[in-house]
């Protein structure tokens, strides 16, 4: 019986210690736990240093973003025939620097050239009958300001003419000692602008003078006016610059036979001094976008480098993009403002390339506490 009692005793004593440790370890582990959660202060992380997120700009966080595409400041100017023909001389390369009036391409010109000579002939010959009629004096005056302007239309002619064989020269390397090119353009700029006021010379004097011209009259000038539709089928058989800037593109070989289409392209010209981008963003960021904003443009092709500048126009309207439209637009297209932004300096940015342009949000509207927050990490689509 005494080993019997001692065997229960030690039982219940086993009974009442498991009991304990089942009660009093889960209280005690829960209460840890629960000052660990609760404390401000994380052991673990104490000895390693904590790093702030980036900022995305220094005035703040990006208010919009979209894609876009440099372009020459002014835009690129695409160049195609006037009529269709045969191109005989293309006078200049990608990257040259053209002028205003440089000719560029020049096609087929025999059967002009002949048109040309025989309306001056008919003018010079019509032009000695009327001169042999006396008239009063008002309607001498008219004849000289008609006899100008005519004079002013043969010295452009000529002019260009000139310049376009020094360039023609120069080209070819056989450009005689001391040829001044720069001289030529001056020129022909200057006979622009005497044509210009013979012009309105002309039309002062024929709103001064009512009298009806006589039949000799009238024949020389429907002769000049046959000089002049010649002389303008002339110039259209020659492609000029019609900005400064530097050829981008050249799209025409001798002996090829061009037609005046939108899409058969000969010539790119743009002036790459200074770029811009052409952005579009979608509708719901439009009153994010203001005038002189500030932005910055980044490219695949220069990584971690940033390039500054301003928003400088904002289109009235929406429209198709135009950057990622493939083939013929659907109907689930979604339209987009078309912003331009001014680049500041000369960065080595080309025309054509597709950047991601992000704009600056205002200070005025921006909270404190967003100054810190990460930048755009992904691209704009």
């Amino acid at each position: 019986m005494p080993k019997a009692d001692s065997s229960i005793n030690m039982l219940i004593v086993a009974a009442v210690v498991a009991l304990g440790i089942g009660y009093f370890v889960p209280q005690t582990f829960s209460q840890k736990v629960a000052q660990a959660t609760g404390s401000d202060a994380k052991p673990e992380a104490s000895t390693q240093p904590v790093t702030a997120p980036p900022a995305q700009s220094q005035s703040g966080s990006w208010a919009a973003s979209a894609p876009g595409r440099v372009e020459p400041m002014g835009g690129e100017t695409r160049i195609s025939g006037q009529m269709p023909g045969r191109i005989t001389d293309v006078l200049v390369s990608v990257n040259d620097r053209v002028m205003t009036g440089d000719l560029l391409l020049k096609l087929a010109d025999d059967e002009l050239i002949a048109r040309v000579l025989a309306a001056r002939a008919e003018v010079a010959v019509r032009k000695r009958d009327r001169d042999n009629e006396n008239v009063n004096r008002s309607a001498q005056d008219r004849r000289t300001a008609e006899d100008n302007f005519a004079n002013a239309e043969r010295q452009l002619v000529a002019a260009r003419s000139d310049l376009d064989r020094l360039l023609r020269d120069k080209r070819s390397g056989v450009a005689p000692a001391g040829a001044d090119v720069d001289k030529a353009r001056e020129a022909a700029r200057t006979s622009v602008d005497r044509l210009e006021q013979n012009r309105a010379a002309l039309q002062k004097a024929l709103a001064s003078d009512t009298s009806v011209p006589t039949r000799l009259e009238a024949g020389l000038t429907a002769a000049r006016a046959e000089l002049a539709l010649a002389e303008a089928a002339y110039e259209r058989a020659r492609i000029r610059a019609p900005a400064d800037g530097n050829v981008l593109q050249v799209n025409a070989k001798v002996g090829e036979i061009v037609a005046p289409s939108p899409e058969n392209v000969l010539v790119v010209v743009g002036d790459t001094s200074s770029l811009r981008v052409r952005a579009e963003f979608e509708e719901r960021d439009i009153g994010k976008v203001r005038l002189g904003q500030a932005a910055v443009v980044r490219s695949d092709a220069f990584p971690g480098k940033d390039f500054v500048g301003r928003v400088s126009s904002l289109a009235q309207a929406l429209g198709p993009t135009k950057l990622g439209q493939r083939g013929p637009r659907r109907p689930t297209d979604v339209d987009v403002l078309e912003v331009i932004i001014d680049l500041n300096g000369q960065p080595p940015l080309l025309p054509g390339m597709r950047v991601d342009v992000f704009l600056k949000a205002e200070l005025a509207t921006q909270p404190a506490a967003t100054a810190t927050q990460a930048g755009p990490q992904t691209k704009a689509n």
